[in-house]
């Protein structure tokens, strides 16, 4: 809620107030009406105690739908608010250096959220409010986490480097890892500690994260425990990491999982960030490393200031009449597509699920071999693709490699952001509005 809101609202309130005083004397004592006010300042914006409570509910529904006990309510108030102004303070952040998420980028990411959940939108938005989540509070936030998560790549993501070194290191120090494949299903607690903490401050991190595991060794429950000792962004979901391959999981962590069985709890675990608590929910063991890879070729128009979107499909609906009437897909890919692959016809050679955007993969997984595609929407422009060929491959010692890549990009960018956040945090301005009036 804004400044104008709140003046609206005590506006209201004081004509309510001032069309009764006359009558105060003969008429009997009317129900307050209880106006809305700023709870925390947050640089210059502020959280009202009406969003506050939003938010309350939306986490509490949440955890009640996962079956996680409720910590208690002042307890679960403090949480929300720390995350309401860690997310203001990105929000800001993002506006002030110019991320904006348009009405069609929403639009298409509310679609593709309808097809993961085998819905229609009609269908969508009806599930929404059955659960009490108006569609209007589902967009923004939606908005908001989509903002959030363009901030994250280009301010952190964007500057991980994974050097070959560091992939040779990793490879003879985790080739067991890599090669099994394990999985777990984790838990996990962090009690964060600010940057340049002084001793004392250690000292009292460390002894909040004892007191939760504590709690938890005398048969607390994890959730409940993470929803109120936790500062990691998972903490109002039960603190739930989900399924993490081991090669994804840091180092610290995965040695403690190691000597853990399914519904352990480790030790408080140290780290630049803080202090960990993990629990090992579940496991499962190796599955076979094999890949099924489509080798494809693909003629792309981009479009622009000169050629608009109707433009370029049309021009590829007509280079696919003529590749059907028998002309070669090769060589028109070398005259007319506007991408690095033009060179070799538009052939992309064997790819793999995940190294193409799941537009393109989508519809290529839906050819059959050599079957041309209508023109597909991504966001590189407008593509014509066609299946060469499909195998099913043995994870290759380039594979190994990039999945190595992968396991230290994510790895580095877990820390780096929790990083990145803390420092964010402690540069804003906030301020507390006590409740006391």
């Amino acid at each position: 809620m804004n400044a104008k809101r709140v003046l609206v609202v005590v506006a209201t309130a004081s004509l309510t107030f001032l069309a009764s005083a006359p009558q105060a004397a003969s008429t009997p004592a009317r129900r307050v009406l209880e106006v809305d006010r700023i709870v925390a300042v947050v640089n210059n914006e502020v959280i009202t105690r009406f969003d506050l409570a939003e938010q309350i509910k939306l986490a509490a529904d949440r955890l009640r739908r996962q079956g996680t006990p409720l910590p208690p309510s002042d307890v679960l108030q403090k949480q929300v608010l720390e995350r309401m102004i860690s997310q203001k303070a990105q929000l800001q952040f993002a506006k002030d250096s110019g991320i904006r998420i348009d009405d069609a980028v929403l639009d298409k990411t509310v679609a593709r959220i309808a097809q993961e959940n085998k819905l229609t939108l009609p269908a969508l938005r009806a599930a929404l409010e059955k659960d009490g989540v108006s569609y209007t509070r589902f967009l923004d936030e939606l908005r908001k986490e989509i903002t959030i998560a363009r901030l994250r790549e280009r301010e952190v993501d964007s500057k991980i480097v994974v050097t070959d070194a560091e992939i040779d290191a990793f490879l003879q120090t985790r080739q067991d890892v890599l090669g099994r494949s394990e999985e777990y299903n984790l838990g996990h607690i962090l009690v964060r500690v600010p940057e340049q903490a002084s001793p004392e401050q250690i000292q009292a991190r460390q002894a909040r994260a004892e007191e939760a595991l504590t709690q938890l060794k005398q048969g607390a429950d994890f959730g409940q425990v993470a929803a109120t000792y936790s500062d990691a962004p998972e903490g109002l979901k039960g603190g739930l990491l989900g399924w993490r391959e081991a090669s994804r999981l840091p180092g610290l962590f995965l040695d403690a999982v190691k000597g853990m069985r399914v519904g352990d709890v480790s030790a408080v675990l140290r780290s630049p960030n803080g202090f960990h608590i993990l629990k090992l929910i579940d496991q499962r063991g190796a599955a076979p490393v094999i890949v099924q890879q489509t080798h494809v070729r693909h003629i792309l128009v981009r479009t622009n200031e000169i050629i608009s979107e109707s433009e370029a499909r049309s021009r590829l609906l007509g280079l696919r009449e003529r590749i059907v009437n028998g002309e070669s897909f090769a060589e028109l890919a070398r005259l007319q597509s506007q991408d690095a692959s033009a060179s070799k016809g538009g052939d992309l050679g064997w790819i793999s699920p995940g190294d193409t955007v799941p537009d393109f993969e989508r519809v290529m997984n839906q050819l059959k071999v050599n079957e041309i595609s209508q023109p597909v929407k991504t966001e590189f422009g407008w593509h014509l693709i066609q299946v060469l060929g499909r195998r099913d491959e043995d994870m290759s010692k380039e594979r190994l490699r990039l999945s190595a890549r992968q396991a230290l990009r994510e790895r580095k960018s877990d820390e780096a952001y929790q990083e990145w956040l803390r420092q964010l945090r402690d540069k804003a301005y906030v301020e507390y509005r006590s409740e006391e009036r």
